[in-house]
Order: C-alpha cells, then sequence, then structure tokens
C-alpha cells in the first residue's frame, strides 16, 4: 500500500468537493470476477422468478402477481447493471459495456443509447436552474410557480401529485416513453436504432413468451414485473434529487462536484434493500464519480466515514421528500406548497 492508502481518511480529506475526484479514481477499476458474479446474482434470480409465475399460473393468479412483483426488484438490478454499462464503469472495455447494457435493455424495456445521452445531460446539468433539460423530475422555482398562469399552475402541481409521480408516470416512461426517442427525434439516427432494436427485441421475447403462453403471461408476469421496478425505479431516483436541503443554483454559481455531493442523497436502506436496489442509495458519491461500479461504492464509504455520514436520508425522513414540490431562491430549500404559503402568502 502506498503512504497515503496507510493513512486514516481523514488525514487526506480533501478540502473542497473538486479534489472528490482524484481521491475516488482509485475505486473506479471494474473487477470482472465481481462484475461477473453480480451479473449472474441478478440474471438467475430473475429468469427463476419469471419461471416461478409462469409454473403459479396454474394453480392461483394471486400468487403468480405477487412473483412477478418480486421479480420487478431484480429488473431494478437489471436496470442498474445498465446505468454501470452506460457509464462505462462495469466492464474495461467500452463495447462489452455497451453491448450488455444494450441487451439487458431489452428486458428493462429501456433503449439503452437514448438513456445514456439523456442521463449523460443529467450528470452535467443536476443542480443547474439554467439548465434544466432531459433526464431530471421537473422542478420550478417559487418566483417562477408566481409567474405561472393559472393552467399552468395546475399542470404543473397535476404533474407532481404522488399518484402521477409514482402511479402513472413510471408506466408511462417505461411503457409509452421509451418505445421512441424522446427528446432526441432531431438527434441522429443512432438513437432511433437504439429505440426500435430495443422495440423489436421486446417483440421477440413477447412473441416467444406468446407462442408458448399465450397472453397470460404477458399480461400477469411481464407486465407488473415492469411496472413494479419502474416504481421502485423512480421512487429512488426522486428521492437521491429531490429532498430539502437538496443543490440548486443558477449557471453562474453553479459548481459541478458541489451540486454532485450537495444535490444527491445517501439514501440509507437496511442492507437486504441496499443490496436489491445495487448501492443507488449511495447516489452523492456515484455523482461525485460515476465511474465507480455499485459494488464498489461501499468501499468509498468504509474508507471515507464523512462521505457515509453526508447528506443521509433514511426512508421515514424520504416520505417527507413527497411533498416537496418548489425550489425557494431566498432559503435555498425545497419546500411544499403549504411551506410556501406559510412564508410567502397565497400566491
Amino acid at each position: 500500500m502506498t503512504t497515503e492508502q496507510n493513512q486514516p481518511a481523514s488525514a487526506t480529506m480533501p478540502s473542497n468537493t473538486r479534489e472528490w475526484v482524484r481521491h475516488l479514481a482509485k475505486y473506479r477499476d471494474p473487477k470482472l470476477g465481481r462484475s461477473l458474479f453480480e451479473l449472474a446474482a441478478t440474471v438467475v434470480p430473475f429468469l427463476a422468478l419469471w419461471a416461478l409465475a409462469w409454473w403459479s399460473l396454474s394453480i392461483s393468479y394471486w400468487l403468480t402477481l405477487a412473483f412477478s412483483m418480486i421479480s420487478g426488484v431484480f429488473v431494478v438490478r437489471l436496470f442498474i447493471i445498465q446505468h454501470d454499462c452506460g457509464h462505462a464503469s462495469y466492464f474495461n472495455s467500452r463495447k462489452i459495456n455497451d453491448w450488455v447494457g444494450r441487451i439487458l435493455g431489452v428486458f428493462t424495456v429501456t433503449p439503452y443509447d437514448v438513456w445514456q445521452r439523456a442521463h449523460t445531460i443529467h450528470h452535467s446539468t443536476s443542480g443547474n436552474l439554467d439548465r434544466r433539460e432531459m433526464g431530471d423530475i421537473d422542478t420550478i422555482t417559487v418566483e417562477e410557480y408566481k409567474a405561472l398562469t393559472r393552467m399552468q399552475r395546475f399542470k404543473y402541481r397535476f404533474y407532481r401529485h404522488p399518484i402521477i409521480l409514482f402511479g402513472v408516470g413510471p408506466s408511462y416512461m417505461f411503457l409509452l416513453s421509451n418505445r421512441l426517442p424522446m427528446g432526441m427525434m432531431k438527434s441522429g439516427a443512432k438513437y432511433w436504432f437504439s429505440a426500435m432494436g430495443t422495440n423489436i427485441g421486446i417483440l421477440a421475447v413477447l412473441s416467444v413468451v406468446y407462442y408458448f403462453g399465450g397472453w397470460a403471461p404477458i399480461l400477469l408476469i411481464f407486465l407488473p414485473s415492469i411496472v413494479t421496478g419502474a416504481t421502485i425505479g423512480i421512487w429512488l431516483f426522486y428521492v437521491q434529487h429531490q429532498f430539502e436541503d437538496t443543490y440548486w443554483d443558477r449557471d453562474e454559481n453553479w459548481n459541478l462536484h458541489d451540486a454532485a455531493l450537495e444535490g444527491s442523497s445517501h439514501y440509507v436502506l437496511p442492507e437486504p434493500l441496499q443490496w436489491l436496489t445495487g448501492n443507488i442509495g449511495i447516489h452523492h458519491v456515484h455523482h461525485l464519480y460515476g465511474r465507480i461500479p455499485f459494488y464498489r461504492l461501499t468501499e468509498v464509504l468504509r474508507d471515507f466515514p464523512v462521505l457515509r455520514d453526508a447528506q443521509r436520508l433514511t426512508i421515514r425522513e424520504s416520505f417527507a421528500c413527497v411533498n416537496m414540490r418548489l425550489w425557494d431562491e431566498n432559503s435555498r430549500q425545497l419546500m411544499s406548497m403549504d411551506e410556501v404559503h406559510a412564508k410567502y402568502g397565497t400566491i
């Protein structure tokens, strides 16, 4: 080990957020054996749950739905691996990353290249009030809300309602919106190939399912598993950035590394849930250095206790985030409508 590695974390603690890049770089290299193990530990249970759900069709549809919803959790893990492939962090070869990501995209119903570009934009603009582009949950400021018409306010409140965000929204996004390269319709053939190629892959898989089982496995296994995975995924993404003391700033003051650390939560989950969600709750570290494989994020928390304690958000605390809808530039907090009314009066 080097001298730096032998020192306690506090002795090498970065003095500013930008220095974290240098300190976290040593965790970026994927371990082939571990990557293959995590892939197998996700694909095998996913297929086994599909098999159990299919077997249970002749016993009880409720049992089928139960197995299907559990398989949806493994759809989340498949998406996390696809996500790491998109960051070129899961394998050393970018080509392998891309093709594994594209194959997994068929099972997560997410076109890999389209998602990858949107996610890259998210990482490069997260928390920037002047660059609220694709890949984020729409968020506006108190002053912007004041300037909206009554109909525009209704649309924003409707969009931010929990039933829409976590009920209708996930199904719409993954089952419908992902079928076209939304936001990239004029960005080149690559994104059309990505969306259409994924659609063809999904159709091929569902054709085989239909040939052997008819509509029942499609309606009672495929759809519930995708909807469950999508709902969990949207919830996780929401609480990773939509919390009271998150980070938003205007372009002239915005800082990429401050936004990464302060604008991303450390969603503290019980170990089984942390494993099932691929450590994605350690989101502040991921945003600080996106090339770290998900299975190495816990190493960072082990070596840097300050990151383990930063931006902590418990499951109980996360429920309060649901009603936070407007960013107050004065107090630099995400606030609920009730809090805005109490502070500024009726708007």
